[in-house]
C-alpha cells in the first residue's frame, strides 16, 4: 500500500459519518445521493457500512461510539507515517484527541482538534486506501468554518504542508489549502450569526449533478434545509442537515 500512501499524502483520503442511528442513515443516503451501502459482518468493524458507487468506495457509515458523541460527517486527510502526523499536530498546537490505532487490516487512523477546536482525523492505509471515486455523488470538497481562522492557517501549513491561498471576497475572504498548487480544501471565518457555543467545524460537501434537485430529494426524505440552493462565483451549492443531524453540503462546480 506505499502507492497509495503516497498517493493521498496530506490530500483528502476519506468521510465517514457516525451516527447513532445507522441504519437510518443508510436508507437516508441511498434515496439522496443513490449510494448502495454494504455493512460489514466482521464484529471488530462495529456494523461499520461502506458506501459505494459503481462498486468504488466513497464513504463510510457508522455508529456513534459514545452517548455523548455528537452525529456528524468526518473528514480525514492522507498520511504515510500516522506517528510522524501525530507528533507534528502537538508540536503546531493542537490536540491529539485519539492515539493513533489499527482499524483491523484497513489502516491505521487518529483523530485531531486544530488550534481552532475543529475536528480532524487522518488516515494511514493499508488495506484500504481512501477514496476510489470522484464525480456525482462522491466526495467534492471539504471546509474549515472557523472562529478566528487565521490561527488555523499555520498548523495545516506545519502539519500537512498546505499552502494558504486567500482571495478577497464578500462578506469575507475565502482560504483555498493548496499542495503542490492544487486545491484540495478551503477555509472561512465562521458566520458570527451562528451561536456563540457552536464550535468551529469542517463542513463536507459532495459533488452532485443537479444542487436544486439533490436538495429537494434530501428534503423529500426527511432532511433540514440549513443553506437553500444558491451560487457562488465557483458554482451552486446547498447545505442540509440529515435526520439524525450530521450537517453536509451538495456541491456543483463547472467541469474543468
Amino acid at each position: 500500500m506505499a502507492d497509495a500512501a503516497t498517493a493521498i499524502r496530506n490530500k483528502p483520503a476519506w468521510v465517514d459519518l457516525a451516527t447513532k442511528d445507522p441504519a437510518a442513515a443508510r436508507e437516508f443516503y441511498a434515496k439522496v445521493l443513490g449510494w448502495q451501502i454494504e455493512v460489514n459482518p466482521d464484529p471488530q468493524y462495529g456494523g461499520y457500512g461502506l458506501a459505494r458507487i459503481g462498486g468504488q468506495d466513497a464513504a463510510g457509515i457508522g455508529g456513534t461510539q459514545s452517548p455523548d458523541q455528537p452525529t456528524a460527517w468526518s473528514f480525514y486527510i492522507g498520511t504515510d507515517d500516522l506517528a510522524a502526523t501525530t507528533e507534528r499536530v502537538k508540536a503546531a498546537g493542537g490536540s491529539v484527541m485519539a492515539e493513533p490505532f489499527d482499524v483491523g487490516d484497513q489502516g491505521r487512523m487518529a483523530v485531531f482538534q486544530d488550534p481552532t477546536g475543529a475536528f480532524i482525523s487522518a488516515w494511514e492505509p493499508a488495506q484500504m486506501g481512501g477514496f476510489q471515486t470522484q464525480g456525482a455523488n462522491a466526495f467534492g470538497w471539504a471546509e474549515l468554518n472557523a472562529r478566528s481562522v487565521e490561527k488555523a492557517l499555520p498548523f495545516y501549513r506545519e502539519v500537512f504542508g498546505w499552502d494558504a491561498k486567500t482571495t478577497p471576497s464578500e462578506p469575507q475572504p475565502y482560504t483555498e489549502f493548496q499542495v503542490a498548487g492544487e486545491s484540495v480544501a478551503g477555509a472561512l471565518e465562521m458566520s458570527a450569526d451562528l451561536p456563540a457555543e457552536m464550535p468551529s467545524y469542517w463542513m463536507v460537501y459532495f459533488s452532485v449533478d443537479d444542487v436544486d434537485r439533490s436538495h429537494q430529494a434530501a428534503l423529500d426524505a426527511g432532511a433540514r434545509s440549513i443553506v437553500a440552493p444558491r451560487d457562488f462565483p465557483g458554482g451552486r451549492f446547498a447545505i442540509v442537515s440529515d435526520p439524525q443531524g450530521a450537517m453536509f453540503g451538495l456541491l456543483k462546480v463547472p467541469s474543468r
